[in-house]
């Protein structure tokens, strides 16, 4: 019998990288490589890329170079990098890391087996890199990281050029996948145990606008939403831009969709808006909010926040902070401006120092943390329905979960519990990041 061919997959970035790798690692599977969390271990390694930000490149340019100390004990060894940065940077890498092997775009996930094989037979670089996908990838294996909640891809791409972002560079434009596709892969996962699905693309809104035969957003998450297999519906992320009444009744009224709107401001300055070429202005946000909040007054509503971009004076930044406290998002994301070669805010005059970007960061965190105590503390004494999702990492003796509205529930385990299903909480502490309650049934 030959030995067994392991591989191990070291993925950076965001949840669409996370599914890729979930792709790849389904591909590798089916032709005899056994997973290992081992880097030692494997005989493939796969590194799965993130540009968003110049500091992850440094930070995968180390793990790769770490890479060559394990090819030189190893020279079977096969190093492979893909994602945004093998999108964006192609043959160079081949310059910059002699010891890699293969090279696989964004748009090329789906051959890696072809590949692989190609290299094994040639044990030459093997570069696969297309500028833009002219039709959707075909369907591969797929290994699932967890067993309750799962990711379905609805488009890939992104048709937005935000002056900050290299995602449409290296993911390219938006194309839809077939609404009976999708409802399929949710049924199917749904037979297959998983109890929550979240739909994910670049922009979630934009999905079927690049054609006249599936629908819009609103209709898929109606479909969706009839599946009876599955017990959850989550999407990201959204544009505030597209986000439409049509998708809010549709959520207000569903049955499976969370109560929850992850909608990016990115800024509460309508001059840093323009840009960033966010296509919004803050009025057209506030009365978007509004809408949602008059048809679902119980939903929560977070939010990203880029803190330090070009041009941003003190003035600018108090219009944002003023914003954020005005609107009262249940939680936010807040960035650090970074710069990233290629895009139009990279050369924008007026760059922010990093101390004063610092500075300014910490003030809206500290603001956020007050307003997303006291929503907490409102909650307190209420019973939410939380998806049981396994035991605290804190504390085997305390399960943890998550409410419709994206609420992270801890609770003294009573035994009864299962992996998966809906129970009830009453909550009894509320706390900045998390709540505290007893299991009721």
């Amino acid at each position: 019998m030959l030995d067994s061919k392991y591989f191990t997959i070291v993925t950076y970035g965001c949840q669409m990288n996370q599914h890729d790798s979930e792709r790849l690692a389904g591909q590798l599977k089916s032709i005899g490589y056994e997973y290992t969390e081992s880097l030692s271990e494997a005989n493939f390694v796969l590194v799965n890329t993130c540009c968003v930000r110049e500091s992850a490149e440094k930070k995968i340019y180390g793990k790769i170079g770490e890479l060559k100390t394990l090819k030189a004990s190893n020279p079977n060894l096969i190093i492979g990098i893909t994602g945004c940065m093998a999108q964006k940077d192609r043959e160079k890498l081949f310059v910059k890391a002699p010891h890699i092997d293969l090279v696989l775009g964004t748009h090329n996930v789906h051959q890696l087996v072809e590949l692989v094989k190609e290299f094994e037979q040639t044990k030459n670089h093997v570069l696969a890199v297309w500028d833009q996908a002219e039709r959707l990838a075909p369907d591969v294996p797929t290994i699932r990281k967890g067993n309750i909640s799962a990711w379905v891809p609805i488009m890939y791409g992104c048709n937005n050029f935000c002056t900050y972002c290299i995602v449409p560079y290296v993911r390219g434009r938006e194309r839809s996948r077939p609404i009976e596709d999708i409802v399929k892969e949710v049924h199917q996962l749904g037979l297959e145990g998983f109890k929550e699905i979240t739909l994910l693309g670049q922009n979630v809104n934009s999905y079927g606008k690049d054609t006249d035969e599936y629908g819009d957003f609103a209709d898929l998450l109606q479909a969706v939403d009839q599946v009876e297999t599955i017990e959850r519906i989550r999407y990201m992320t959204s544009h505030p831009r597209d986000m439409n009444e049509k998708a809010i009744e549709v959520i207000a009224n569903s049955k499976k969709i969370c109560e929850c709107f992850h909608l990016p401001v990115q800024s509460g300055s309508d001059t840093i808006l323009k840009a960033m070429n966010r296509g919004y202005t803050t009025d057209y946000y506030r009365e978007l909010v509004a809408k949602i909040r008059k048809v679902m007054p119980h939903a929560s509503l977070t939010t990203d926040i880029i803190v330090g971009f070009p041009g941003e004076t003190d003035e600018l930044f108090k219009e944002t902070l003023e914003f954020m406290k005005e609107i009262k998002f249940d939680s936010a994301y807040t960035f650090l401006y970074s710069k990233r070669s290629g895009t139009p805010a990279a050369t924008m005059a007026d760059q922010v120092p990093p101390q004063v970007k610092q500075e300014r960061l910490q003030q809206l965190m500290d603001a956020q943390n007050e307003i997303s105590l006291a929503i907490n503390k409102t909650l307190t004494g209420e019973t939410v329905t939380v998806m049981v999702e396994g035991p605290s990492k804190n504390d085997e003796n305390r399960l943890m979960g998550r409410t419709g509205a994206n609420k992270i529930i801890l609770w003294d385990k009573q035994g009864t519990e299962k992996i998966g299903e809906l129970a009830k909480v009453k909550i009894t502490t509320a706390q900045t990041w998390i709540l505290k309650g007893q299991l009721t049934t």
